[in-house]
This record gives C-alpha cells, structure tokens and sequence, in this order.
C-alpha cells in the first residue's frame, strides 16, 4: 500500500557535507519514493548551505508566519529546491536569527551554540505549520536527528488535533552523533505550547541534555529504529523499557526493512 510520508531530517546531502546523517536524509526518501510511497522533505536553511548552488527559493504563500519562542517573535521563512539525481524536492525551515547567520549545530569554534534548543522548537513548529498550510496528511512522520526530537512531542500534544496529524504515527531514528552541551534550564519553558504543558515535562531533568531530548522523542513516538550501528548509550535500552517498537540496526540494505517497519507501525 502506498503510504504518505514526511521525512523530517537534520541534514540532507548535498546541501551540508556528507556524514551518516546527511547521506541518510537523502538516501531513505529517495529509496522510499522508488517504492512508490508519497513524500515531503524538510531539512533547516543552514547557514552554511550555498543558496545559489543549491539553487534554493523562497516560497512566498508559505512565508510570513511569526513563531513566538521565548516570549520572542521570530519570522518564518520558506525555501524549496530539488536535488535533480533523485528528483526530490526539499523544503528548508529558514529564520535569520536561528539559521541563517550560523553554522549548523556548532559554531565556527567547535562550540555548541547554546541555544540550540530554540533552534530544534522553531525548527519543529516550522515543519508542522507549513505542512498544515500544504494541505498534505502524512501517515507516518519521520525525524532524523536531534533536531526533529522534539516533533513527536508537537505531534501527539499541541497538534493532536489538526486533522493534518490526528492520525500520524511517528517514527524517530537514532544516530551516533551527539550535541556536547545540554539545552540550558530554560528549554522546559521555550517548549510549552497549546497542550503542549509543562507538567507533561516534570519526569525529565531541568538541564535538558541530550538523553533527555532523546528519552522525550522515544516516549511520544510510535517506533524506534536503532539508524547507527552504535548510538548514544542508553536510549536502545530506554526504548525498549518503554515496550515502544524497535528496529534493530538494519545495515546498507535499508530500504526493505524501512518500509516493513513503517506497515507495522501502521497496523499498531
């Protein structure tokens, strides 16, 4: 059965140099779209990304939206571009503040940016607004990423509701690679929105690092998939404590497992 996804990735090659991630934000869509599946893409504008190269544009009619973070407005800007060997098209969630004017999840010194959770909020508010303005309903959603962590949260709290996610099921991956610094105290605070309440937040720990952001995307997805064949130490076992379903790594050969993966979320 052809299924519509949504593919909310960290990084996506070409537009970022190639590591695990990057290569997966572009493969998994595009082998997902071959089996005649319907996709939609996003990925952040970082700042390090070649707009003209990439030949990316900005999307008037799903531009000018204010999202209020920290009590702060921020613009939000639409970008599209195509990557012509896969014939994908890629939405990019672009702000001057949060992306536009840095790096990606470091700073020209190495340093995590500390408010890299903001980042992840605007990030993921972004993707979910503009996906409602599409007029598109996914069945499955699926983040890859520390950046889309926060996502499964969103979907099953404050966008529980909107007909574009009611039925969604959310499929998060893990990958090796780890922000260094935790979300500051405030983050628990920058999260709350609609039903989205802070007291669904109080088992976590106030210095939200990145267990915990990814021990809140394994409690609010539908499956896990182990995308690394080594991950951050305890979330397989966090996953599993939960009794959330779990693909064990699956090697190259992906693309199979994946799609049995998503019809057995689906039939949960």
């Amino acid at each position: 059965m052809a299924r519509k996804i949504l593919f909310i990735n960290q990084e996506i090659s070409p537009y970022v140099p190639d590591s695990e991630l990057s290569l997966m934000g572009r493969e998994l869509p595009q082998a997902i779209q071959e089996k005649g599946h319907e996709i939609r893409t996003f990925m952040p504008k970082w700042g390090n990304i070649n707009e003209r190269r990439g030949q990316l544009h900005e999307v008037i009619r799903l531009s000018g939206m204010n999202l209020i973070i920290n009590d702060t407005d921020h613009p939000l800007i639409i970008k599209v571009a195509s990557i012509q060997s896969s014939r994908i098209q890629v939405y990019f969630i672009d702000n001057d503040d949060y992306f536009t004017k840095r790096q990606m999840d470091v700073d020209e010194t190495g340093e995590d940016y500390p408010d890299n959770g903001e980042r992840a909020i605007f990030f993921a508010r972004g993707v979910l607004e503009t996906v409602k303005k599409l007029r598109w309903v996914p069945e499955i959603i699926h983040c890859q990423g520390w950046m889309g962590a926060v996502v499964p949260f969103y979907v099953k709290t404050a966008y529980k509701e909107e007909p574009s996610f009611a039925n969604a099921k959310i499929v998060t991956s893990l990958f090796s690679k780890a922000l260094k610094k935790d979300l500051g105290q405030n983050f628990k605070k920058c999260l709350e929105f609609r039903d989205a309440k802070a007291d669904l937040l109080e088992k976590y720990d106030d210095n939200f690092g990145f267990e915990e952001l990814g021990k809140l995307a394994i409690d609010y997805s539908d499956g896990i998939i182990q995308a690394s064949e080594t991950v951050y130490p305890g979330l397989v076992d966090y996953a599993k404590s939960c009794n959330v379903p779990l693909l064990d790594y699956p090697g190259e050969q992906f693309a199979d497992q994946y799609e049995a993966f998503y019809e057995r979320i689906c039939q949960d």
